[in-house]
């Protein structure tokens, strides 16, 4: 047993070392599947990144790792340095990501792991992943309170943590135990964001609540947590997502950039940043 609290602690202190100049930490996490959590970290990510900051993009998601496709370099590899250092691709001159994506010979492949050797990898992700110095590391989750956002909690203590829900009931149920879960490890709970908040009418510009709306800002004061903002259903960001193009950049005037944007400054006035 002394071996293996042994091993812990130097990954724990390989990590610290690798992560030194990483500003803030966010994990992006959701309590059911479907709800958009991936898109809402890759924008969230490009959003920052358009700003100027430095911004990194981790896809810990093993099972499913979108965020390649989603941003346009899923031929792309992940390179291994002379020291054994993984590098991140780069997507532009402020963002790079690291996925299991990168790293899959065949995309039509099942995963078929096991917990020790899902947290194994992401161990590994962040102790040899060459970021450099970053004002933010955005970090995509799978849905869940499950192995991978466990480990990554247990191995960065200083993470902070978004939760993503859509606004109908099933959504905000397991909504709860994300936060719980969020308390539990003591992360940061920086607030809810609602995805999938109304739709706005293409031909006649009413909003349609297809999916009800402010259950996100409810669960959110119910739990004493911040609300962060809601996100609209634009059909675009679908077309964007499955051909690799970053919608707030192609769209910046839209209502989901502007959705971002507010998201960005209210995570930013919890962090008192500016």
């Amino acid at each position: 047993m002394q071996e293996i609290g042994n091993e812990a602690k130097d990954s724990r202190s390989l990590i610290k070392e690798n992560l030194k100049e990483v500003r803030n930490i966010i994990m992006v996490m959701s309590g059911k599947g479907g709800v958009g959590k991936s898109t809402i970290a890759s924008n969230l990510a490009l959003s920052l990144a358009k700003k100027g900051y430095k911004v990194g993009l981790l896809d810990i998601d093993i099972h499913g790792p979108n965020l390649p496709l989603m941003l346009g370099v899923d031929k792309e590899h992940m390179e291994v340095s002379k020291d054994n250092r993984i590098e991140p691709v780069i997507i532009n001159d402020n963002l790079k990501l690291a996925s299991m994506g990168f790293l899959l010979p065949d995309k039509k492949e099942a995963i078929i792991w096991r917990g020790p050797l899902k947290m194994k990898v992401i161990e590994q992700f962040l102790k040899d992943i060459q970021w450099g110095a970053l004002d933010w590391l955005i970090v995509d989750a799978p849905p869940g309170t499950g192995d991978e956002p466990l480990s990554m909690a247990q191995l960065v203590p200083v993470t902070s943590a978004i939760i993503v829900t859509t606004p109908q009931e099933i959504s905000i149920l397991d909504v709860r135990k994300s936060v719980t879960f969020a308390q539990k490890l003591n992360l940061k709970i920086l607030g809810i964001v609602e995805n999938m908040s109304g739709l706005i009418c293409p031909k006649c510009g009413e909003k349609i609540a297809l999916f009800k709306e402010g259950g996100g800002e409810r669960v959110a004061s119910e739990m004493g947590i911040p609300f962060l903002g809601s996100i609209p259903i634009e059909p675009k960001v679908v077309e964007a997502t499955d051909t690799g193009m970053p919608y707030i950049t192609e769209y910046p005037d839209s209502s989901v950039a502007k959705a971002y944007k507010r998201i960005i400054d209210n995570v930013f006035n919890i962090l008192k940043l500016s």
